[in-house]
């Protein structure tokens, strides 16, 4: 299976819509668990989000001309902590039959690309704890741990 990566184009939105409510909920924790009606709901509100700003790139991984994963990359929203510029991976997805066969490591490579292009001094991303094969790739690809969020569960107080 030989991997390309193009920008989107129009015709892109209904994959991109489609396989990023597909596979939204790869992204919960356990400890805030959700339905996947939520997350897909999430997912187009996050979409909704990225389409309007008119800096963020969207990436189509493609075999055979078939698209099989994508990569939103925000680029115009500096970090929130130094307020230095970056290109941030807001989502990235690969069809299941897809997987394990390079599409995640050509969009990373070319999300890298976009941001050195931009003169982005960085590229970050989340990724949940549990994900060990999502960690992994993104740990081949020179990802570091930066900041760590901690989530406790609260149980609500007795009425």
């Amino acid at each position: 299976m030989t991997i390309g990566v193009r920008h989107a184009r129009s015709g892109d939105r209904r994959f991109v819509e489609a396989l990023g409510a597909e596979t939204a909920h790869s992204g919960v924790s356990a400890i805030r668990p959700a339905d996947a009606d939520t997350t897909a709901r999430a997912f187009h509100r996050l979409l909704a989000f990225c389409e309007e700003r008119p800096k963020t790139v969207t990436l189509i991984a493609e075999s055979e001309g078939i698209p099989v994963g994508f990569l939103l990359l925000v680029t115009d929203i500096p970090d929130d902590v130094t307020q230095a510029p970056q290109a941030f991976v807001a989502f990235m997805a690969v069809e299941p039959a897809a997987r394990r066969r390079g599409a995640a490591a050509k969009l990373l490579a070319a999300a890298e690309q976009e941001a050195r292009s931009l003169g982005l001094p960085h590229l970050s991303l989340m990724v949940t704890a549990d994900n060990a094969p999502a960690r992994a790739l993104y740990r081949r690809f020179g990802f570091t741990d930066e900041r760590l969020v901690l989530t406790k569960r609260v149980e609500p107080a007795a009425s």
